[in-house]
């Protein structure tokens, strides 16, 4: 799996968690990235990704591929 399937699979599964579980992950990722010595880039986005998350400016993966279908639809079927 190369990093972007990774951070997909990522995506995916963190973006079909609710309520509690999402909050027991965000605190768990929270928990890593403090603990460990990520790529301060990679650390800067993934808190402003949380923030989104926390403050409700996401967008399930449905509407994202409505969106890019409507937009590039003989590049995605």
């Amino acid at each position: 799996m190369n990093a972007a399937e990774i951070k997909l699979e990522l995506f995916r599964r963190i973006d079909s968690l609710k309520g509690k579980q999402l909050e027991e992950a965000y605190q768990y990722l929270l928990s890593f990235l403090n603990k460990s010595n990520v790529n301060p880039e990679l650390k800067s986005g993934i808190e402003r990704a949380l923030k989104d998350v926390e403050e409700d400016r996401v967008s399930s993966h449905e509407d994202v591929m409505k969106r890019m279908k409507k937009k590039y639809p003989n590049l995605i079927k």
